[in-house]
C-alpha cells in the first residue's frame, strides 16, 4: 500500500511509520521539519497547497496526525497554535482530497479521547458516550480541549468525500518505550520515587499499548464497513492510583510519593504543561473495535507495563510484530 502520514514526525507518527515501513509498504511522512528517516519525508506547512499533494494523490491511506503538542501551558498563543494546527490542516486536506482524481481510499484523522466528559461514574463508548464541555465547575483548560476536539471532528466531516472513507480515531494515550514519550516521562517519576497517585487517584486513565494501536489501525484499513468515530483505547481503563501502582510494580519500585492536586498544579506549572493531562478522568472503551472482532494483545495495564519496562531497559525501541 501507499500510505501518507501528515504530521507523522511525532511519537505516534513514528510508531505508525515504523510499523508500515517494516511491513514493506510505501510510507511518506509530511512534516514541517523534514529530516532523514528510513521512509520518505516531504515538507508541508499544514496551511497551504504544495508539492506534497502528489504524495496524497493516488495513495491508499492518509493518516493525518497534524497538531501542535498539548504538552504545554495553555497560553493564548499556545491555544491558538493547538487549535489552528488541527483545524486548518484538516480543512486543507478536505479541500485537496475532495478535488483529487485519485483520492485515498481511506482517510484516518486524529481525534482524542478527551472529547468525552470527565467520567468517574461510567464508561464512554462511541454510541452512548457523553461529549464534554458543559459540566458545571469544569476548569477552563478542560473545556478548551473539549472544544478543540469537537471542532476538529466537525472540520473533518464537514466536506463530503464520497470516494474516500473517513474515520476519526478518538485515541487514548499511546504508550511505547521510545525516549521522550509519555511512558518514558511517567517511568522517570517512578524511578525517582515520585510515582504515587496523582490528585485523588480516583480519576480513570485510558491508555493503549503501541502494538495494539498499530494493529487497530490495520483493522480499520481492512474493514471497509467501518467509518465515523472510533475509540482507540484498551478495553480496561483503570483508576490513576492503580495505574501508577502497576507501573511501580513493573519497575520493581516499592514506594511512590503521592502528589495532591495542589502539588500536581505546581508541578505542571514548573514543567510548562497542564494538570488536565493527569487529573481529568478518561474512562473510554473501544466498543466498535470489539464489535469488529478486534482482540487486544494487551487488554490489561499491568502486563502492558511489564512489557514496556522490559523493552525500555533493553532498547527503548518500538514493538516488533
Amino acid at each position: 500500500m501507499k500510505i501518507v502520514i501528515p504530521g507523522g514526525s511525532g511519537q505516534v507518527g513514528r510508531i505508525l511509520a515504523r510499523h508500515f515501513h517494516g511491513q514493506g509498504h510505501s510510507v511518506t511522512v509530511l512534516s514541517r521539519h523534514p529530516r532523514t528517516e528510513p521512509w520518505r519525508v516531504v515538507a508541508w506547512d499544514g496551511l497551504t497547497a504544495g508539492e506534497w499533494i502528489a504524495a496524497v494523490d493516488g495513495s491508499d491511506v492518509c493518516i493525518n496526525l497534524t497538531g501542535r503538542s498539548v504538552n504545554c501551558r495553555y497560553t493564548p498563543a499556545n491555544r491558538t497554535a493547538i487549535h489552528d494546527s488541527r483545524i486548518r490542516s484538516t480543512l486543507l486536506l478536505n479541500d485537496v482530497i475532495s478535488s483529487l482524481d485519485t483520492p485515498p481510499h481511506l482517510w484516518v484523522n486524529a481525534s482524542t479521547a478527551t472529547i468525552y466528559r470527565h467520567a468517574l461514574d461510567r464508561t464512554m463508548d462511541e454510541a452512548t458516550g457523553e461529549l464534554g464541555g458543559s459540566e458545571p465547575g469544569a476548569p477552563d483548560t478542560w473545556n478548551f480541549s473539549i472544544g478543540v476536539a469537537k471542532e476538529w471532528e466537525m472540520a473533518f466531516f464537514s466536506t463530503p468525500t464520497p470516494r474516500t472513507r473517513k474515520i476519526a480515531i478518538r485515541s487514548a494515550i499511546t504508550f511505547s518505550p521510545d525516549r521522550g514519550g509519555a511512558f518514558d516521562v511517567l517511568s522517570g517519576l517512578v524511578r525517582r520515587g515520585l510515582g504515587g497517585r496523582q490528585g485523588s487517584g480516583q480519576q480513570f486513565v485510558s491508555w493503549i499499548h503501541e502494538a495494539d494501536f498499530v494493529r487497530a489501525i490495520d483493522l480499520l484499513i481492512s474493514r471497509e464497513d467501518l467509518s465515523g468515530a472510533v475509540n482507540v483505547a484498551a478495553p480496561n481503563p483503570l483508576r490513576n492510583r492503580d495505574f501508577m501502582r502497576a507501573l511501580r510494580e513493573a519497575w520493581g519500585v516499592r514506594f511512590g510519593l503521592a502528589a495532591p492536586e495542589w502539588i500536581v498544579e505546581m508541578g505542571a506549572w514548573a514543567m510548562q504543561t497542564e494538570s488536565e493531562l493527569v487529573l481529568k478522568s478518561r474512562r473510554v472503551v473501544p466498543a466498535r473495535l470489539l464489535e469488529a472482532g478486534f482482540q487486544f494483545l494487551f487488554p490489561e495495564w499491568p502486563a502492558a507495563a511489564r512489557e514496556l519496562v522490559s523493552r525500555w531497559r533493553v532498547t527503548g525501541r518500538g514493538f516488533q510484530s
